[in-house]
């Protein structure tokens, strides 16, 4: 499978659940994208997923990642990337073993593609 025959089937997917497909990025979110720039934005993202999802083990699996303050928070509810056991159930990494670069480079690339549909979306 490609990579984007795999994130059709993915957003598809997530769009199916009626409780991922509730996140959206709000005004305030959007404008501190455009503030801050997309760069600044992704490497806020690998940040996040280093110390909140990359760990073999997080004491506070489940509750890490706040549901608003950060449009990179958003986009991880909104693609299943909150948590260890959501990264289990949507991306088939397992918990209880460190995330390597690649998937963690993976996460924020699927939180990314996330909010650039976002933003196309509210461009509309």
């Amino acid at each position: 499978m490609t990579k984007d025959e795999w994130y059709k089937q993915l957003f598809e997917h997530l769009g199916n659940s009626k409780f991922r497909s509730s996140f959206h990025l709000g005004q305030k979110e959007i404008d501190y994208i455009h503030d801050k720039g997309l760069d600044t934005i992704r490497q806020h993202a690998r940040d996040f997923i280093a110390k909140r999802e990359a760990p073999a083990y997080i004491p506070n699996d489940g509750r890490q990642t706040p549901m608003r303050g950060h449009p990179v928070f958003i986009a991880q509810h909104a693609t299943g990337t909150c948590c260890r056991e959501c990264i289990r159930k949507w991306h088939k990494m397992q918990p209880g073993r460190e995330l390597s670069p690649v998937q963690q480079e993976y996460l924020v690339d699927v939180i990314m593609t996330w909010i650039r549909k976002e933003l196309e979306r509210q461009s509309m």
